[in-house]
C-alpha cells in the first residue's frame, strides 16, 4: 500500500489489542496513534465523521458516555458529539483503520481481510 496504514485507538484497549495482533499477524506495517495519550484533533474527528457519520465514531456502549449526565446525552447531534470526543477521546469508538480509503471503525476481522485483499 502506498498510503501509510494508521491506527487509532488507546493502548489499553482489548479490541485495539485484537486489532493490532490481527495486522502484526499479517505483517501489514502500521503507526500507531493512542488519541488518548496523544490527543486527537477537531479535524480528524470531523474527517472521520463525514466519512462514517458520528453515530458510527461516537462510543455509546463505553463507560465513559454511559457516566455522562443525561443533559450532555439529550439532542445529540455531530457538533456535539464531536465536542464530547474532543473533551473524553475514550467516546471515540476504537480503532479507526486509516488505510487511504474511507476509515474502519470497529474491529471485526472480515472487515480487515477485505480491505487488504
Amino acid at each position: 500500500m502506498s498510503t501509510p496504514v494508521v491506527i487509532h485507538g488507546i493502548k489499553a484497549c482489548d479490541t485495539m489489542k485484537k486489532a493490532r495482533a490481527w495486522l502484526d499477524a499479517r505483517g501489514i506495517a502500521y503507526r500507531f496513534h493512542d488519541y488518548k495519550a496523544e490527543g486527537v484533533e477537531r479535524g480528524m474527528l470531523e474527517r472521520w465523521a463525514r466519512a462514517v457519520g458520528w453515530e458510527v465514531l461516537l462510543n455509546r456502549a463505553g463507560t465513559t458516555f454511559r457516566k455522562l449526565p443525561d443533559a450532555d446525552k439529550k439532542d445529540l447531534d455531530e457538533a456535539k458529539a464531536i465536542a464530547l470526543m474532543l473533551a473524553a477521546p475514550s467516546m471515540i469508538k476504537r480503532p479507526v483503520l486509516e488505510t487511504g480509503r474511507a476509515p474502519i471503525v470497529g474491529f471485526r476481522p472480515e472487515v480487515y481481510e477485505a480491505a487488504f485483499r
